[in-house]
């Protein structure tokens, strides 16, 4: 059996897959618990969702349901090829991952990477090409169809992350309050979400984790997409990201190499972010949610 887990710093998603042959899988089942992510949480933080919320759901999985594929050891699980992909999961914490996962599951197959990993597998395969992430961060790599060879810095929301959530959010709430939206929608906004300019500047300021709250503003923004401002914002938002962040791997041999995306983002702006590669001369190969599904076609096809 094989355990394939996407980390975000939000939650994880965890997927049992019965791979006895190389072209015979099947899910088994699916799992989800608290994010995980080394680079943010103490070791003893990482323990506790492992054992509480991820080892308490496979303890009590119906083993009826694990016909024809090997009987769990709970708590424990000593014959499972573990993937975990996770946000945070740079190689200087990759041992360290590797180590507590390997205090749940008795095996040598514990193979730990990143989610920009994560997205190269699922998005490009074993072909080359540019993986994408766009959800509450955004980032971006190039792939040789084995390993990432050039990743343009990220710097996070407040010095990069264009094409995220987050600067959509700050982009958004700037073109709000500096009168280059309609004074009807600020007050649509601010009456929906019980805001005012006060609270915004309290919330992002002063309080943790403003990124992921300035992410979240993005279902207000995507029901307002009719409104040409709001929608050319999102296009230029995923514009930005395009020219700063995949526009150095075209000066690489990269330049008719298919751009893919994965997250939040990039599906629920999929017309806005092929108009935007469009204008920027990139073609668009995949874009999904959820990296899980090309996942597990690599390792089990």
């Amino acid at each position: 059996m094989i355990l394939i887990a996407d980390s975000g710093s939000t939650k994880a998603d965890w997927t049992l897959v019965n791979a006895p042959y190389p072209s015979t899988w099947n899910v088994i089942a699916q799992f989800h618990t608290q994010g995980i992510t080394p680079i943010h949480q103490s070791h003893d933080d990482i323990r506790r969702i492992l054992g509480h919320e991820l080892m308490h759901q496979l303890s009590t999985f119906p083993r009826a349901q694990l016909a024809g594929s090997r009987v769990l050891e709970t708590p424990l699980m000593e014959q499972i090829e573990l993937y975990f992909y996770g946000s945070g999961c740079t190689p200087a914490h990759v041992p360290t991952m590797k180590r507590i996962l390997s205090e749940f599951f008795r095996t040598e197959k514990i193979h730990v990477d990143s989610d920009l990993m994560a997205a190269a597998h699922a998005l490009c395969g074993r072909s080359p090409g540019v993986a994408c992430i766009l959800g509450t961060g955004a980032n971006s790599c190039l792939y040789d169809g084995e390993k990432i060879v050039q990743n343009t810095p990220a710097l996070g929301y407040i010095l990069g992350d264009e094409g995220s959530g987050a600067v959509l959010g700050r982009k958004f709430l700037n073109a709000l309050y500096k009168g280059r939206l309609p004074e009807t929608l600020k007050q649509e906004f601010e009456k929906k979400l019980k805001l005012t300019q006060a609270d915004i500047i309290q919330r992002v300021y002063r309080e943790p984790q403003a990124n992921k709250w300035l992410a979240s503003l993005s279902p207000f923004i995507h029901d307002h997409l009719d409104q040409a401002g709001v929608r050319q914002l999102v296009i230029n938002n995923f514009r930005e990201f395009l020219v700063n962040n995949v526009g150095p791997y075209r000066s690489v041999g990269a330049a008719d190499w298919q751009v893919s995306f994965v997250g939040s983002m990039a599906e629920h702006y999929k017309n806005e972010l092929t108009e935007a590669a469009r204008i920027e001369g990139f073609t668009v190969g995949k874009i999904v949610q959820s990296p899980m599904e090309g996942l597990i076609s690599f390792h089990c096809v």
